[in-house]
């Protein structure tokens, strides 16, 4: 009897929910209404939801650093635009991009497969010859997974592993009114690299177009210039740039309580992407703040400090860094310059999985 009556009592509540869709409340305001679910956190526990990964105690001297992402067919790559072996390059990469955020060591990748029977033995062959590329490259390995089967698309699901000093870590919550906005290498190649592949283009120069695609279908996680950042011990807050830099900013904002101030005619923009964003009848800065999936690294550093980085990072690495912006109170909001001198509401322009808006 109380078996029945609670099943019935389940039934009813769950025949009531479903008034508020997921893509009326979005990819982030699904994972606060998951987040206000989770149960309290552990004592070890220094970072969870709202930062790149999760941030764990391991010992007195060192942070457990772990993370995942998925891959998903027809909604991340499309199978015919890609080879197995870029595929497992940029899933690795992305995993690598939130380890460099930190500015940490990867170690350990775990890799999920969720496969259609009739895919070729030799692609899934391939696909770990590109992720175990990737992985060599910046020290870590692959020690196990799991594999299911799907009639629908293809799941490539990714964890990684990593590890940072206690000292070194930097999360998104830590940027103060005053610190400079710096950012590494160039932003919109990926975007522009899209729209190649998309056929929006065409009569790029071959080095060019090969330039912007693989910036697309396998980005460099800056994992280098992440550890020379942390090591440094100045920047106060980083972030790796997938959403766009307008949305990820937006991020470092909300969990550090400042606004930001950000100028359109420095945002770096290589020659290429202009090309193609010229085509296309965009200014340069908007798919640049908005494209997203350049996995480039955004960090807030104190201004007497901010040129001994970014020297740092060019001098070890190779790769230029920066100044796009400042942090202000957090009452002051969120703006971007334009290059008339205009303020405008730096809006969050960045992709959203399910508003299908970016």
């Amino acid at each position: 009897m109380w078996r029945s009556r609670w099943r019935g009592q389940l039934v009813t509540k769950a025949r009531k929910v479903g008034d508020v869709k997921i893509s009326e409340v979005g990819e982030f305001g699904l994972i606060e209404r998951i987040a206000a679910r989770l149960p309290s956190y552990g004592a070890d526990v220094e970072a969870a939801v709202g930062d790149d990964l999760a941030v764990l105690a391991w010992d007195a001297e060192t942070y457990q650093l772990a993370t995942c992402d998925v891959q998903v067919e027809d909604v991340h790559f499309v199978r015919d635009a890609i080879t197995a072996a870029q595929l497992g390059r940029r899933v690795a990469a992305i995993n690598l991009s939130d380890i460099a955020a930190k500015g940490g060591t990867p170690q350990h990748f775990l890799v999920s497969l969720v496969l259609r029977p009739e895919i070729e033995v030799e692609w899934v062959e391939q696909l770990y010859d590109g992720l175990g590329e990737e992985a060599c490259r910046y020290g870590a390995d692959i020690v196990g997974g799991n594999v299911s089967r799907i009639e629908g698309p293809l799941v490539v699901d990714v964890f990684l592993l990593g590890k940072i000093r206690r000292e070194e870590v930097l999360l998104r919550s830590g940027a103060g009114v005053g610190d400079l906005v710096l950012v590494t290498g160039f932003l919109g190649d990926a975007a522009a690299g899209r729209a190649l592949l998309a056929g929006q283009v065409a009569g790029m120069e071959v080095a060019d177009e090969q330039r912007l695609v693989s910036a697309h279908l396998a980005p460099t996680p800056r994992v280098r210039e992440g550890q020379v950042i942390a090591r440094s011990r100045r920047a106060t807050a980083m972030i790796d740039i997938s959403d766009g830099l307008a949305s990820d900013v937006g991020h470092v904002c909300d969990e550090s309580g400042v606004g930001v101030r950000l100028w359109a005619d420095r945002v770096p923009v290589s020659e290429p992407a202009t090309k193609v964003f010229r085509h296309l009848g965009r200014e340069t800065w908007e798919l640049a703040l908005g494209g997203g999936e350049d996995y480039e690294l955004c960090l807030t550093v104190p201004a007497d400090n901010a040129g001994y980085v970014a020297q740092a990072v060019e001098e070890e690495t190779g790769t230029h860094v920066t100044c796009v912006g400042e942090v202000i109170e957090e009452e002051a909001g969120r703006w971007l310059v334009l290059e008339d001198g205009r303020e405008v509401p730096l809006e969050s322009v960045g992709w959203d999985h399910f508003s299908g808006t970016g």
